[in-house]
């Protein structure tokens, strides 16, 4: 083993407890472990920076999901890009940029059994940068790429909604839509997020949720009703929008926030029947379902963000793995504006 290997010091954060509500710095541990030399055909890269996303709260729950929930004692599960320190494997070459999910750690060994399935790939830092491969060109744009494209399937002139407008999906689900010739609104927290999405990402309108009435903000600016609705929170949104939706309207339930730190059950639309007045369709998404057609969304993304139709913005966190447990919250609190990235290591 290198010297410099020898030497180096993995610091981790594991799941201690089951979260009940919001997540608690006693729900978490605090792990290290020294950092040994991939066996053959392993690969063991140094992360980054990695992706804070309001779907870690869900992982952290016990129960059937659409992936095994993270189990008391394990690192906890993140994406992230990182730079291959040793790479004993064909595919990767020492100083490869990858992305994967390395969980919240500052080194993720890769055995051979596990490349690949680990999903680690290569990434292009000519197409973006570190951070924008965690947002536009990473999970949160797959997601809002995909969500809009193949479940909303918008046509020019259609009116989209979209939940979440600052935040990382949102973002995306926005620039795309305006892209592909839609009348796109937004629903934002406070008047700094909402200028930001209709003055710099170019939304048509944006509804300040904390500021009143989204029921009178959707009458306002959507006055012939709403053909796609992207969700990010779920709630009394959803069923809003589900007030004013339009026939064939198409509905992507992408996330759920406002439900996600309930500690009884949670709350469903109550307007549902409006999808059976309106001959409405609402549909999940899980991002992963897309993996093998990510590389035609990022090339398109990529040429959007470099022609300037698209912009990127990222909430980075610095502190490393330390500073995990605080920088979480902010997801719930809407706090942080813009994808939420915590940086482990300058690249």
């Amino acid at each position: 083993m290198p010297t410099a290997l020898a030497s180096l010091v993995n610091h981790q954060v594991r799941l201690a407890a089951r979260p009940q509500g919001m997540v608690k710095p006693s729900d978490w541990q605090f792990t290290e472990e020294p950092v040994a030399e991939p066996a053959e055909g392993g690969v063991l890269v140094k992360v980054l920076a990695l992706s804070l996303d309001p779907a870690m709260r869900g992982w952290m729950n016990e129960g059937k999901s659409y992936i095994p929930p993270v189990g008391l004692g394990e690192v906890m599960r993140a994406g992230g890009i990182g730079r291959v320190l040793v790479s004993r494997n064909p595919a990767f070459k020492d100083g490869d940029t990858v992305t994967g999910g390395p969980g919240v750690q500052e080194y993720w060994s890769i055995p051979a059994d596990q490349v690949k399935r680990s999903g680690v790939a290569k990434i292009d830092l000519r197409l973006g940068t570190v951070n924008q491969w965690l947002n536009v060109l990473g999970m949160p744009g797959m997601t809002g790429y995909f969500g809009l494209m193949d479940i909303g399937q918008p046509k020019p002139g259609e009116t989209v909604v979209v939940s979440g407008a600052a935040g990382a999906v949102g973002q995306t689900v926005g620039q795309v839509a305006k892209i592909k010739g839609c009348r796109v609104v937004g629903i934002a927290g406070g008047p700094a997020k909402c200028a930001w999405v209709v003055k710099e990402l170019g939304f048509d309108a944006c509804i300040d949720y904390k500021a009143g009435d989204v029921k009178a903000g959707l009458k306002e600016h959507c006055p012939k009703g709403v053909d796609i609705y992207f969700d990010n929170v779920g709630g009394d949104i959803l069923d809003a929008v589900l007030a004013r939706i339009n026939r064939k309207a198409r509905i992507i339930i992408c996330g759920a926030i406002s439900q996600y730190n309930n500690e009884g059950a949670v709350v469903g639309p109550k307007n549902y029947l409006s999808l059976l007045v309106n001959r409405a369709r609402m549909e999940g998404m899980v991002v992963f379902d897309y993996a093998e057609r990510y590389p035609q969304a990022i090339a398109e993304l990529a040429g959007y963000l470099k022609d300037g139709r698209m912009k990127s913005k990222e909430d980075v966190v610095d502190g490393g793995v330390a500073a995990f447990p605080a920088a979480l919250p902010k997801l719930f609190s809407g706090e942080n504006f813009g994808k939420l990235v915590l940086k482990v290591a300058d690249a």
